[in-house]
């Protein structure tokens, strides 16, 4: 019953959902594109029988990516289909499209549009990436046989807190996955505590990341070039909103106090706000999408281009963590660690909370309790002689942790084994479904 009313609230809010792709598709055309589909209406026809991987933004999709290569290695006959909720995220899933593959928005979760969605495509199986559980998708999943898996699975404290507030309608969707594969023992606590079946805890896929050597090669260079050792290079990374504003007012006000200020903000569509916000600080700006041969002088240097950031890490000595100086949860310091880049985060790193706590055992990362702190401790670590240390011991961690993607593949393919398939049917005539 309760089910029937989330669905009746879910179809009352496509109108806003319409409007809000609008307002969205002004500052990125993507959200513009095919906005059919995420109600289950398609231009062309489908091939059934594909892994349906559901990656809905940039960094989940990243992940897939990682996910994606092990399973073509170990079975290269696989198709897939990607799955996304925002632009960045599909843009990218974009790139890792072989002939056979698919893409598409994911459903808005009304029963409806997951009814046409399944019917269309008709996947072997479904993947979902991290955090994303849908109700209606789920329970649908489950009535036609299609094995729905949530991998790279996990679950903070204050998601498992809004899950069983609303437990009578996140348990029975999570008990509807086939099987979840969590990144730590923490998570898979937490994740069968809200219902799910937990089959394994497999790591974080991000860990089998390998950044472009290329862009770290050019990073490197450029930091040579630009004389790093004379005026390190101090990076805030995956910045969100509001800690850009924060960050320049904590700068040293004489002067640059002899360090290069980068910042690379975590959404593209942020990137004019963020230069907009340095030139009203009274700071010179030099935008990466300016470059050519080289970073040009400027009291701050602003990364705005997409899918750079090993050339980013390598150009820095030291990174500021993004979203862990607000109360977001941070954001992902993997990539920062294998490229041997070490990190200085905030208080706020709920989200990666694991990885936060072994990459500060190894000497990875320095904990700070706020922004002003953080760029003082930046400041000293990238002059100090101990830099070097922080460096291997980044490399070092990110390299330990390693592995996730072989377990998760073979989980996977485990599941859609011919002998776990269960015949196709459209069931068109199920009432428990039809009558929500």
């Amino acid at each position: 019953m309760m089910r029937h009313l989330y669905s009746w609230v879910m179809r009352a809010a496509q109108p806003s959902l319409r409007r809000k792709l609008k307002r969205r598709g002004a500052a990125e055309p993507g959200y513009l594109e095919h906005v059919e589909e995420r109600f289950g209406h398609y231009a062309n026809p489908a091939e059934p029988g594909a892994l349906w991987i559901h990656a809905v933004s940039l960094g989940e999709t990243r992940a897939a990516a990682i996910l994606v290569e092990a399973l073509r290695r170990e079975r290269p006959s696989l198709r897939f289909l990607l799955t996304h909720g925002t632009a960045t995220g599909r843009a990218e899933g974009a790139r890792l499209l072989r002939e056979g593959d698919a893409q598409a928005w994911q459903p808005w979760d009304t029963p409806d549009a997951v009814r046409r969605f399944l019917d269309h495509f008709r996947p072997c199986a479904g993947v979902l990436m991290e955090t994303e559980v849908w109700p209606n998708l789920a329970f649908a999943c489950r009535e036609r046989g299609v094995p729905l898996l949530l991998a790279n699975a996990r679950l903070s404290p204050k998601s498992l807190a809004q899950a069983r507030r609303l437990a009578w309608l996140s348990r029975p969707a999570y008990g509807s996955l086939a099987a979840v594969y969590a990144q730590t023992e923490a998570d898979a606590r937490r994740l069968a505590q809200a219902g799910a079946t937990v089959e394994g805890v497999y790591g974080n896929l991000k860990f089998d990341a390998t950044p472009d050597p290329a862009l770290l090669a050019k990073g490197r260079a450029w930091r040579d070039v630009c004389g790093a050792k004379e005026r390190p290079v101090v990076m805030f990374a995956s910045s969100r909103e509001g800690e850009e504003a924060e960050f320049l007012r904590e700068l040293p006000q004489e002067g640059d106090a002899g360090v290069q200020w980068l910042i690379v903000p975590r959404h593209p569509q942020r990137f004019d706000e963020v230069a907009a916000l340095v030139r009203e600080s009274g700071r010179s700006l030099s935008r990466r999408s300016e470059w050519t041969e080289g970073p040009r002088p400027a009291d701050v240097w602003l990364g705005d281009s997409l899918g750079e950031m090993a050339l980013y890490y390598g150009l820095a000595d030291v990174a500021l963590l993004g979203g862990s100086f607000a109360p977001l949860g941070g954001q992902n310091l993997i990539e920062a660690a294998a490229c041997g880049c070490p990190v200085v985060m905030g208080p706020h790193t709920f989200n990666f909370e694991e990885a936060a706590s072994l990459a500060l055992e190894a000497g990875a990362a320095f904990r700070v309790e706020s922004m002003a702190h953080g760029i003082a401790s930046a400041t000293a670590l990238a002059r100090r002689h101990a830099l070097a240390g922080a460096s291997r011991a980044a490399a070092a961690f990110a390299e330990a942790h390693r592995g996730a993607a072989r377990r998760t593949s073979a989980a996977i393919l485990e599941r859609i084994a011919p002998g776990f398939m269960t015949e196709w049917s459209s069931r068109e005539d199920d009432e428990a479904f039809k009558t929500l």
